[in-house]
């Protein structure tokens, strides 16, 4: 059993908690988050520490004790620390420019495909096959990613595509592999 939610998160110098409600903000060096918690879990903030705790043992109240507790952390290490997400580009002719706000992606198409930029994340070009997505928010960063990498998700067979820095792609062996 998951006891994600019974964890203390530890507040780092620079950060601001407020809780008024069932409001959560978070302010830090890198900007300000706030979240819409449910009624039924408390957060105090207790010696430079939060803690969040539930009235009951319902099924419910256990999941929502944990994704609170979560969410907390993650709008906590993102206004002090934030969030990056490396794609990469393999194969011939596979590559992104950052123009602006938009991206710019040739992915073995007969058009270029061109993504513009949310205005809270921001996109820095590493070379011409990579490219490093950054913000506060995990979510948004996460997903921006993910939009990016299903324009052409990587092949099993060659490994061509758009992966995430770092990712296995498991490979097949193909046609010859019957005989």
């Amino acid at each position: 059993m998951s006891r994600i939610g019974n964890r203390e998160l530890v507040i780092p110098a620079g950060v601001t908690v407020a809780v008024e409600g069932n409001k959560v903000t978070v302010k830090g060096p890198k900007g300000e988050l706030s979240y819409d918690k449910n009624p039924l879990i408390e957060v105090k903030e207790v010696e430079g520490k939060l803690v969040t705790k539930r009235p009951n043992n319902n099924k419910t109240t256990k999941q929502l004790h944990g994704t609170t507790n979560s969410l907390i952390k993650n709008m906590i290490v993102g206004v002090s620390e934030g969030f990056k997400k490396g794609l990469e580009a393999v194969g011939v002719g596979y590559r992104f420019q950052v123009q602006g706000n938009k991206i710019n992606i040739n992915a073995n198409f007969s058009h270029p495909v061109i993504i513009p930029v949310p205005s809270d994340i921001k996109v820095e070009q590493v070379s011409n096959t990579e490219i490093t997505i950054s913000g506060i928010d995990k979510q948004k960063v996460s997903e921006f990613a993910a939009n990016v990498r299903k324009i052409r998700e990587p092949e099993p067979y060659k490994g061509k595509g758009i992966r995430y820095k770092g990712e296995h792609v498991r490979r097949k062996e193909g046609k010859k592999a019957a005989k």
